[in-house]
């Protein structure tokens, strides 16, 4: 055991940021349930986590020596902040790092659920060339459509200015108040207005507890026919049971989930058999510089451990 202050991690990240922290701290890598998990607990100044460990009250007994808890991402509704305060337990985040990054994958899945497109993959005859022409041919373009965000956070307001300045109607929901100046274009309308007006709908609300099954059947009825749903917050916010049936009752409507609850999803879910339905692995975040830049959470960590105020504290 060093005399080094010790910081456990409990999921990979960045080899850069891995580098600096240990020039500074002993590291450790180990899970919760783990035998060197359950050795050293006790000892760890530093909780490095991101999607997947819970720091709740059981955790927080076995690390009484722990100083500060460090998300290395943007949601922290693994993280029960209030729990971690009362223990004086700072908790650091990195709210800004994937914001491009998840804002970039959503154009990429309205793109490819409006523009069907084909590879050549070799020369081919005239005739075949004539037939995909006329087959792959988009309904409609994005200057056509009204696309509504749930929740203008820092990525909702990114998706709002890029998607104006290709021509789109946007509107949004936040539970917020908002000045127009900040909301980068967009329009405020109810949550009923959003989903009765949009042709693409996006969600972003966090992951606090009251938003779970927040889109459920209530709102998913008032869609047009034809609408696209996109889900890259959390999985829980979207009720999978009322999408289920909306999409198999509707079969012109599209959903692109990439966060699901739990994750991975399982086998048997039933929107695995539906043709309108598509589900990815929770990939939005996944760049080399969003992940870079949720890595470099350790400097608050380290900040902190070092009796300085973090730049970015979570919050209550």
């Amino acid at each position: 055991m060093g005399s080094d202050p010790l910081v456990i991690h409990t999921e990979v990240f960045s080899e850069d940021a891995r580098s600096w922290l240990a020039e500074r701290a002993e590291l450790l890598a180990c899970k919760p349930g783990e035998p060197l998990f359950e050795e050293r607990a006790a000892d760890a100044a530093g909780l490095l986590v991101r999607t997947y460990t819970q720091v709740n009250d059981a955790l927080l007994d076995q690390m009484p020596a722990l100083q500060v808890v460090g998300r290395a991402g943007v949601g922290i509704d693994n993280i029960d902040v209030p729990a971690c305060r009362k223990r004086g337990v700072e908790v650091v985040y990195t709210p800004d790092a994937n914001t491009q990054a998840v804002a970039e994958y959503v154009i990429a899945l309205i793109c490819d659920s409006m523009r069907p497109r084909i590879q050549l993959q070799e020369p081919g005859e005239l005739t075949e060339w004539s037939t995909m022409r006329k087959t792959y041919r988009a309904q409609r373009q994005l200057d056509e459509c009204t696309v509504g965000i749930l929740g203008l956070g820092r990525i909702g307001k990114r998706l709002a200015r890029i998607l104006e300045a290709i021509g789109c109607r946007v509107l949004f929901n936040d539970l917020l108040e908002m000045d127009e100046a900040v909301c980068s274009g967009a329009q405020s309308v109810s949550l009923e207005a959003l989903f009765e007006q949009s042709n693409i709908v996006t969600i972003h609300i966090d992951g606090a507890p009251s938003n779970r099954h927040w889109v459920n059947e209530r709102v998913l009825r008032l869609l047009p026919q034809d609408a696209i749903v996109i889900n890259t917050s959390r999985g829980f916010v979207l009720n999978h049971d009322d999408l289920f049936a909306h999409l198999h009752a509707n079969p012109q409507t599209q959903a692109y989930l990439d966060v699901h609850d739990p994750e991975p999803p399982h086998p048997d879910n039933p929107l695995f058999t539906l043709p309108n339905a598509f589900l990815y692995p929770h990939l939005a975040s996944r760049t080399e510089t969003g992940m870079r830049r949720m890595s470099d959470v350790v400097q608050d960590m380290w900040a902190v451990i070092q009796g300085n105020p973090p730049k970015y504290p979570a919050p209550q």
